[in-house]
């Protein structure tokens, strides 16, 4: 088991002379690593400051590069420190008929437009074949 580290010493290696990521609770040195990571040193700068293990998720990496890993490990990050996750809730908003139209009307105008837009369409194109 290595050092432990706080949130704020880990966010303060945010620069291409000195990048660290906290990746599954683990503190990772990926300076080395910047000019050869396939998808740029953005990502990973990014990336500083939090924990990145979300990010590294999604992308999907492969075990080879997981398994590099080992060699850019430094330490663990004190859970304690990191922020804990906050649901995100949609705003309320307000209903779409806000002109209080009855819906009964809205539902068959709905199914009426795009037929008329249809028979239209048709029509233009029986009367240009026609000439």
């Amino acid at each position: 088991m290595g050092k432990v580290f706080t949130l704020k010493e880990v966010a303060d290696h945010n620069t291409p002379k000195d990048c660290w990521l906290i990746i599954d609770g683990k503190v990772y040195d990926v300076t080395k690593f910047l000019e050869d990571h396939p998808g740029g040193d953005d990502v990973l700068l990014s990336a500083t400051g939090k924990d990145a293990t979300d990010d590294f998720e999604d992308v999907g990496h492969s075990t080879t590069a997981k398994s590099m890993m080992d060699e850019f490990y430094v330490g663990d990050i004190d859970a304690s420190t990191i922020p804990s996750k906050v649901e995100y809730k949609a705003p309320n908003q307000a209903h779409y008929n806000q002109d209080k139209t009855p819906e009964f009307i809205i539902k068959i105008l709905q199914f009426l437009v795009p037929l008329v837009i249809l028979g239209v369409a048709v029509g233009i194109r029986f009367y240009t074949k026609a000439l």
